[in-house]
């Protein structure tokens, strides 16, 4: 599983990291360990970068304000 798709997962599990995400986006994503293109992805709410990085198809994620979280199957 790639990073990326890992720290989606999280944030959609987790509210504490959702919310530190809202305060502290940057951090979180070099926390995570995530690629400057990751990170890029993320920033600029790219979805078909998000898709391509994470194997991920229209549907399986969505965007809330500033957090872009990953469905569990």
């Amino acid at each position: 599983m790639s990073k990326l798709l890992k720290l989606m997962r999280e944030l959609g599990r987790d509210a504490a990291l959702a919310a530190e995400y809202e305060r502290d986006p940057e951090g979180v994503m070099r926390r995570a360990g995530l690629s400057e293109e990751e990170r890029k992805a993320l920033r600029d709410k790219d979805f078909e970068a998000i898709k391509r990085l994470t194997g991920l198809a229209d549907g399986q994620f969505s965007a809330i304000q500033i957090t872009i979280f990953a469905y569990d199957d």
